[in-house]
């Protein structure tokens, strides 16, 4: 049995490090008793280390996974997919363009558009040095409301600085959309970041999305002779 003063160390250390009292009675050497839960201790601590890591990559993997049910988780994917190549140097300056279908590099939609308004926000919001390039020369003014950005190319300025451009194309397949992006270096062509995501919406047919479809079949009315 272990002396008084010994006892009421050992019932310390047992409170404190979690193990049973029997344990340290049956060790004289308390500094044995004590190692060994400081080593137990550590493998816990370990572990705990371990479980956290997984559960940084298992949240990061969701981030970036490319199968997204909603548009909005599919932009973000994209975003984060580019954020991961360290070749990228966030304080250029960026623009980005409208997605365009990827069987006509000069045609887009609404779809389109919404894909790189979206982008621009994420991009931004991650730190991306973002450069509107559709500002007018002044602001515009009408009895409707005040206007600083257009497409209109006769009011905008005749170049842009040495920039990162953002590109994306889309491509409509059964139940889902994929969507590719790319930042190319204007100078030199050279493609520095691109993401893949797929929008899986689950509908057979997708025309309400690209508001593109057919008009309702209609049945004349004719009085019967």
């Amino acid at each position: 049995m272990l002396h008084k003063s010994r006892l009421l160390k050992a019932l310390l250390v047992a409170s404190i490090l979690g193990v049973s009292l029997f344990a340290v009675e049956k060790d004289t050497d308390l500094k044995k008793v004590v190692t060994e839960v400081q080593s137990n201790a550590s493998i816990k601590d370990q572990k705990l280390r371990l479980a956290q890591e997984e559960l940084r990559r298992a949240r990061e993997a969701e981030a970036t996974i490319t199968s997204q049910s909603t548009l909005e988780g599919t932009i973000s994917s994209l975003a984060m997919q580019m954020m991961q190549n360290k070749k990228i140097n966030t304080n250029k300056a960026f623009i980005v363009t409208s997605f365009v279908r990827l069987d006509n590099l000069k045609k887009t939609t609404e779809f389109g558009r919404i894909l790189s308004e979206s982008m621009l926000n994420e991009l931004s919001i991650r730190g991306f040095n973002i450069t509107e390039f559709r500002g007018q020369l002044s602001v515009s003014v009408n009895n409707n409301g005040e206007y600083f950005i257009t497409r209109d190319p006769t009011k905008l300025k005749n170049a842009i600085q040495n920039t990162y451009v953002v590109v994306g194309t889309y491509s409509r397949q059964y139940k889902r959309i994929m969507v590719n992006a790319r930042v190319i270096d204007n100078m030199t062509g050279q493609v520095i970041s691109s993401a893949r995501a797929s929008y899986v919406h689950g509908l057979r047919n997708d025309c309400a999305i690209f508001k593109d479809c057919a008009a309702p079949r209609t049945i004349k009315i004719i009085e019967e002779k």
